[in-house]
């Protein structure tokens, strides 16, 4: 399963309560679509430490790297390409 698509089901069943892909724009802000409040992205944060082996760092709890689909995706990727 890729990267992209454990991130969209992470969203879509604990955030949406659905499994329709529809629901979720891979661009769309997280927070401004009121898909996530801060509480969520710190959950977000904790199941990319678990799920993809990285540490997120405070300097990284930033909206470019955590506030789309899109964004997270590349943010494990340079993750992975850092380390």
């Amino acid at each position: 399963m890729s990267t992209k698509v454990k991130i969209r089901q992470f969203v879509l069943s604990n955030y949406l309560f659905t499994d329709d892909e529809s629901k979720l724009s891979d661009s769309a802000s997280l927070m401004e679509s009121g898909t996530m409040d801060s509480t969520g992205i710190l959950e977000l944060i904790m199941f990319l430490e678990e799920q993809f082996m990285i540490k997120v760092t405070d300097d990284e709890m930033v909206p470019t790297n955590l506030d789309s689909i899109d964004n997270v995706v590349a943010f494990i990727e340079r993750k992975r390409q850092s380390s």
